[in-house]
């Protein structure tokens, strides 16, 4: 196990929600299974006034995040909360950090930290570029006396290429890329990880990952949830730029990528990147408008209770044309996946939460069974990223009884059956990584830039040209025409039930 040297945690924007959700019940987690560094604290930083006591209450004590451990854990709740403490920095963050300089180092000082700091942006990706420069002009981010300096931001990294490029030469002025750490949670998850095991640890599965094998690969990310109150952000991100640029091709550069050289972080990160970069980037408008679906949920009734559609939703334009339903097909111009097609879809208001993986197998070329059921029956790989994660196999098994008649039989796993292991959370995984410097589930600069160049002319073509915004009962799963997309493939793999009581397609635009 690696070790885990002594740090200080500094997180700006301490006083916003993913503090308290999010990073303050991870890193209680972590300190339960005996997994921090005796010697660790962390410092929040925010535009709020608060002392230390104020913050160990608001984050730990009386959080409603650690209500369940306050009741049972009051000790060890006690003790954790004494490594937590608090500066202000006024009213912006732009502005001098002399201040918070020496409230760093007196900490540092005090509890053994050995200069060792992680910074932890959960602001607005607008402010990263200023806290990196402030960081910078206190010298916090060099490593004096070994030790080590990190940055870790929080997603959106950019709204488009553009932006991209410019927030990464932004945060590169002043931090080197190698201490640079882009969190994604989805590359936390257990089964996302274990897409890179699958692969190349099973000699079932490993020589069969390419064109010669492998029929077509789906990716379904699906939410039974509307916008909630980010109405206002979300109108101005969409499907594609909210789960498709990040989380979903994080997925696909995990299928797509070749076996890297060893399983050092910036191996398997060169791979990722050269797997993004050989996605075919979409520009003409006939291919667009074949390959590329969008579309809004509408207003429905689900198990008899009424749902707002997208445009009814709070801090939503009444006449938007941001998609909530996004769904792709795409080819990969190398050896391994020529000619194979990928269909990818991201989703709000589906019949229910699910996100999983599924590589569909050619079937055999002489077929002896061809009437005995298994017609448009392939074998089939599901690997279920959330909920229930585990790995499903479908493969064809002979009815009992006279005759071949065939039947798809399912071999299955779940996480859940490894009652004697912990399985860690996403965040949880994350920091961790971070705390000893383990880059692998983290994004490089050019592994964003390159998952951009490919969204970029998708989102410019829905921009500026008539193409159509359909739309679907709250509901269902998504537009009828949808399944148009996978062309002589059937339908879509839809994991669940239909819980809308009124299905139906339109188009709204």
């Amino acid at each position: 196990m690696t070790k885990t040297e002594s740090q200080m945690l500094i997180i700006f924007g301490a006083s916003g929600d993913l503090t308290a959700r999010k990073l303050v019940p991870a890193l209680f987690r972590l300190f339960k299974e005996n997994q921090l560094p005796e010697k660790f604290v962390v410092l929040g930083v925010s535009r709020s006034y608060m002392s230390d006591e104020d913050f160990r209450k608001k984050v730990v004590s009386e959080s409603s995040y650690l209500k369940d451990s306050i009741d049972t854990d009051s000790d060890l709740i006690n003790d954790f909360s004494k490594k937590f403490f608090y500066e202000d920095v006024g009213t912006q963050y732009d502005t001098d950090y002399k201040h918070l300089e020496e409230r760093i180092t007196t900490l540092n000082a005090k509890h053994g930290t050995d200069g060792n700091y992680i910074f932890y942006l959960s602001t607005p990706p607008s402010l990263y570029e200023a806290i990196a420069k402030n960081l910078y002009g206190q010298q916090l981010n060099r490593s004096r006396g070994g030790g080590f300096k990190r940055l870790i931001v929080e997603k959106p990294f950019g709204y488009d290429l553009e932006s991209a490029k410019q927030l990464n030469s932004g945060l590169q002025r002043y931090f080197k890329e190698s201490q640079i750490y882009r969190i994604d949670h989805y590359l936390g998850k257990e089964t996302v990880q274990n897409l890179l095991v699958t692969r190349f640890a099973n000699s079932i599965f490993e020589p069969l990952w390419n064109r010669n094998y492998i029929h077509h690969v789906e990716i379904t990310n699906a939410e039974s949830v509307g916008v909630e109150k980010r109405g206002g952000y979300y109108d101005k991100s969409g499907a594609l730029r909210d789960m498709f640029q990040n989380h979903l091709l994080q997925i696909v550069s995990l299928i797509v990528m070749e076996p890297p050289i060893s399983a050092k972080a910036e191996d398997i990160r060169n791979e990722k990147v050269k797997a993004l970069k050989s996605l075919r980037i979409m520009t003409d408008v006939d291919t667009l408008h074949k390959n590329t679906i969008r579309a809004q949920y509408v207003s429905s009734s689900i198990e008899g209770e009424k749902v707002k559609g997208y445009r009814e939703e709070e801090g939503v334009n009444p006449e938007s044309t941001t998609e909530t339903y996004a769904a792709i097909k795409f080819f990969v111009d190398n050896w391994r996946w020529k000619d194979v097609p990928f269909y990818v879809r991201t989703a709000k208001r589906m019949p229910t939460k699910v996100t999983e993986v599924v590589i569909h197998f050619k079937s055999p070329h002489h077929q002896i069974f061809q009437d005995s059921g298994m017609f448009n029956k392939d074998n089939k790989l599901v690997i279920r990223i959330q909920p229930d994660e585990g790995i499903l196999i479908k493969f064809g098994v002979k009815v009992p009884g006279q005759g071949f008649k065939v039947e798809r039989a399912n071999l299955d796993f779940y996480y859940s059956s490894l009652v004697e292991n912990h399985v860690m959370q996403a965040y949880e995984r994350l920091l961790l990584d971070a705390m000893q410097g383990d880059a692998t589930l983290y994004a490089r600069a050019d592994e964003v830039e390159a998952a951009w160049e490919f969204v970029d002319p998708i989102l410019d073509y829905w921009k500026k040209s008539d193409a159509k915004v359909y739309g679907y009962s709250a509901g269902v799963w998504g537009p009828e025409n949808a399944d148009e997309l996978i062309e002589g493939f059937g339908m879509w793999r839809n994991p669940g039930q239909n819980l809308a009581d009124d299905p139906g397609f339109c188009v709204i635009c």
